[in-house]
């Protein structure tokens, strides 16, 4: 089979299109063909290092195809041709993937696998962040970041559905433009951002910051948080927060957080209940999906500089 392989850590170039054996199914997995996988900023980090992994590895941490064999310890509800997705597990860049079955979900009907997948990762994590790390009440004014970008714009929609007010930012007037088609009250760009930010809330600032971005914006989300407010760093597309010291948030007793996707997704009911509430999301007007770009399985390194370029929108999605 043709799969993604990264034997040593560093840029896009470090992504292989090689030649494997068909992986072999272990206790609890399923071995499943890819019809569709997602790139995330999370595969970036795993290939320059960031985040540690073994060499080598297949990276890749949903999508969605068709079960071909199953453990006859899979959970029930699962079954060999059944339509899946799956998030966490890494091995998706391949025509072939071996993942435990416990995470795997099955995809309704009215969703496409394209749309299946950008609902995955990045629209779980939009629903984490709106009802989890800050619970989105009608009337909450939100600063979201990368408004353009995969999460940025199912989030943005969410907190709209929940009755929020959003401000986007983003890199051109196109993105601005695109942020505002979809929702967004206010789009504006990175510079002085938190002055903006500060006129449009009459100086008192937003109840939660939604940053993805990390290094280049923290200082001015951490400005731009309300008194009792939170700053949610959720990525780090422009690199790590350097260490701060943690009496600057006692000026406005803001709340900091952390949060990563896994810790919403514990164990399989969590999965299939947060899976759901998304998919019903989507199916009813909440969390329209936008494909950004598609590629080749081959074109992975491509797909991983246009990514950290950030001169896409949407999602971005490989085809084996």
């Amino acid at each position: 089979m043709k799969t993604i392989e990264v034997s040593e850590t560093g840029g896009p170039e470090k992504l292989k299109y090689v030649d494997r054996p068909i992986p072999v199914m272990g206790e609890n997995e399923s071995l499943v063909d890819v019809l569709v996988a997602g790139v995330n900023f999370i595969d970036t980090y795993h290939r320059s290092g960031l985040y540690p992994r073994t060499l080598p590895f297949t990276p890749g941490v949903e999508g969605v195809g068709i079960i071909r064999e199953i453990n006859n310890s899979a959970p029930s509800g699962l079954s060999v041709g059944m339509r899946v997705g799956w998030v966490a597990s890494t091995g998706g860049y391949a025509e072939v993937a071996t993942l435990p079955s416990q995470e795997l979900i099955p995809i309704p009907e009215g969703i496409d696998d394209a749309q299946a997948t950008a609902l995955l990762l990045q629209g779980m994590t939009a629903h984490y962040l709106a009802v989890d790390s800050y619970n989105i009440k009608p009337g909450n004014l939100a600063l979201v970041h990368a408004g353009a970008g995969g999460v940025g714009l199912l989030l943005t929609q969410y907190i709209k559905s929940l009755g929020g007010v959003v401000i986007a930012t983003a890199s051109t007037d196109a993105k601005r433009n695109l942020c505002l088609e979809n929702g967004a009250d206010l789009a504006i760009g990175y510079t002085g951002f938190h002055e903006r930010v500060m006129e449009f809330s009459n100086g008192v600032g937003v109840h939660v910051v939604y940053d993805g971005i990390g290094k280049t914006t923290f200082d001015e989300s951490l400005l731009s948080v309300r008194t009792r407010g939170s700053l949610v760093i959720y990525g780090y597309s422009s690199g790590p927060v350097p260490p701060i010291d943690l009496a600057k948030l006692t000026a406005k007793s803001i709340f900091l957080t952390r949060p990563t996707l896994k810790h919403f997704i514990s164990n399989r009911e969590e999965l299939l209940w947060r899976a759901n509430k998304v998919f019903s999301a989507h199916l009813s007007g909440h969390m329209n999906v936008r494909i950004g770009g598609r590629y080749a399985l081959e074109s992975a390194s491509q797909a991983h500089q246009d990514l950290e370029a950030r001169t896409t929108t949407g999602k971005l999605i490989l085809e084996p």
